[in-house]
């Protein structure tokens, strides 16, 4: 049994606690890693506000990197001593959409809980299969993908969420091709990486839509073409006069439901309205079914980029080395766990691309 310092939230919207928990030694097909750095992203703020229900106590953050320090009964390709990245998708490899490479809506993923987690009082929730907002971590071995040792692990981080989510949707779930074009609802940590992604799928305009001028300019550093706030009288219309005609793809990276109501507004004939961001549970959005039938339109959901981890993350380690994915300028602040709630309320302000907590060595 390993303890280690966690941020732990006991009660719904309030501060988290810094404590000593237990973790259990890795299981058959499990993998412990000592972290190094854990991103704060909003679907972590959202557990922790009670918007998708859950157990409490519970340890949430599922955005980390590290280095492996044990390995369970079962495991291959992986020794104590590797660099990894740790993600939220934990998959079987025998389902349907496993074997149909999408194993981020895996449908036999497993017990929400890895390892038994224990501290003050008794158990405690694994959040999101992960548990990153501490020291260390026990996860099943689907989690992990090799990152290269000399990356910077705040760097590296930011690809277990939020980049192949952003450049996956774009990429993978929606296949953007050279000359299409792409609106971006949401300019950040999300919004930026999918940005990202239609500069990399070769886009002819790339319009990012937000509520402020400032989010604008950070998306024209991030290979947007053009920007238009949000908040004017009919954003969609700006947007088109852009692009020359609607959007091949629209990808909205936010959770606010005006930006769902809204998004196929943005469409050309034949386009996609691909839902990336995540409302809290039971909001709904309207839309009229009509205009999507006559201009054979559609809306399709899309989780964590539909990402492979062994195929995507070594290509986009490479785009990083080359320069053309940037990781580095994501990055808002660095912080300590015992800075968490402070990380927390920056990044809930809405300024900060990504706050990565970052542990001692």
């Amino acid at each position: 049994m390993t303890k280690v310092k966690a941020a732990v939230c006991r009660a719904f919207g309030e501060p988290l606690s810094i404590e000593e928990i237990t973790l259990a030694p890795p299981g058959d097909g499990q993998v412990a890693v000592k972290l190094a750095a854990c991103a704060i992203c909003f679907s972590d703020i959202s557990l922790m506000d009670g918007g998708w229900g859950g157990k409490l106590p519970a340890v949430y953050g599922h955005e980390a990197a590290g280095t492996v320090t044990g390995v369970g009964a079962g495991v291959s390709g992986y020794a104590e001593g590797d660099t990894v990245l740790v993600t939220l998708i934990k998959s079987c490899g025998a389902c349907l959409p496993c074997v149909s490479a999408h194993p981020a809506v895996c449908e036999n993923p497993g017990p929400k809980d890895n390892g038994v987690i224990t501290g003050q009082g008794g158990g405690m929730e694994q959040g999101l299969h992960t548990g990153g907002f501490a020291e260390a971590v026990v996860v099943d071995q689907s989690q992990i993908a090799k990152i290269p040792a000399d990356m910077p692990m705040d760097a590296a981080s930011l690809l277990s969420c939020g980049v192949i989510t952003g450049v996956g949707a774009v990429v993978n779930s929606a296949g953007l091709r050279p000359g299409q074009n792409a609106v971006v609802i949401g300019a950040g940590g999300v919004g930026l990486n999918a940005i990202q992604g239609a500069q990399i799928a070769g886009a002819a305009h790339v319009v990012a839509v937000d509520m402020t001028e400032e989010k604008l300019d950070t998306a024209m550093e991030f290979g947007a073409t053009g920007g238009v706030l949000a908040t004017g009288p009919k954003p969609w219309s700006a947007a088109r006069k852009l692009m020359g005609r609607g959007a091949d793809a629209v990808f909205v990276t936010v959770g606010a439901i005006q930006a769902f109501d809204t998004a196929a507004r943005y469409l050309g004939t034949g386009g996609k309205v691909y839902l990336v961001g995540m409302p809290h549970s039971g909001e709904t959005s309207s839309y009229e079914p009509v205009i999507l039938s006559a201009l054979a339109q559609g809306m399709i959901g899309t989780k964590m980029g539909d990402v492979v981890l062994r195929r995507d993350i070594p290509w986009m380690v490479t785009l990083y080395q080359q320069g053309r994915l940037k990781l580095d300028e994501l990055i808002s602040g660095r912080w300590s766990l015992g800075q968490i709630n402070e990380a927390i309320a920056d990044t809930r302000s809405g300024a900060a691309r990504r706050n990565v907590i970052v542990f001692d060595e």
